[in-house]
């Protein structure tokens, strides 16, 4: 699932902040761990979404359609992590919203525009909504199916997700095509 999602840049408009999800932890050692944002009991994940801009001609009420959605594991919320999701994530022509996190920095120089939002309930619910959106689900997800995840199986807990998310109108042909995806490779090679 997560090497189908690699072929593919996210494109346009594209909303971008990290989630701290929590993780796997030795009871023992819990108590002794850094509580709430930067906490070891959290495992830290890049979230990106396409977001189109629409206006309804009847209301004139804006709003905006999600397209498609890109997760990944960060090992910290750097200027150079955070660097390289976006290389391999988002394509240089792009205009990329996110908050002002100072790891944001140097955004504008690897896509059209970087254009920075105050975080907030409103900016939560605008700019950013997509992508706020997909962490509150991902965390419902995670939490409520499997409870607790190790770090180390994260990120395919991570691209199970993004897949269905990036296929929700598949409906009954989601399995289908995660098995022609799955075969394609092997066909293309027996030729």
């Amino acid at each position: 699932m997560g090497k189908r999602d690699d072929l593919y840049l996210l494109k346009g408009m594209v909303e971008y902040d990290k989630a701290y999800v929590k993780k796997a932890t030795n009871r023992i050692v819990q108590d002794r761990l850094k509580r709430g944002k930067g906490s070891q009991k959290q495992a830290i994940v890049a979230v990106a979404s396409e977001s189109t801009p629409l206006e309804d001609p009847l209301s004139g009420k804006k709003g905006r359609h999600c397209g498609f959605f890109k997760l990944k594991v960060l090992s910290d919320v750097t200027k150079a992590s955070v660097e390289e999701f976006v290389k391999d994530s988002i394509d240089p022509k792009s205009v990329l919203f996110t908050d002002k996190n100072t790891a944001y920095i140097n955004l504008e120089k690897m896509v059209e525009k970087h254009i920075k939002v105050k975080s907030s309930s409103q900016s939560a619910n605008g700019d950013l909504n997509w992508v706020h959106t997909a962490i509150s689900n991902l965390k419902k997800n995670l939490i409520g199916i499997y409870h607790m995840i190790s770090e180390n199986h994260l990120q395919n807990y991570l691209n199970e997700f993004a897949y269905k998310l990036n296929r929700r109108y598949f409906g009954d042909k989601l399995l289908d095509r995660l098995i022609i995806t799955s075969v394609y490779p092997y066909v293309q090679h027996s030729e």
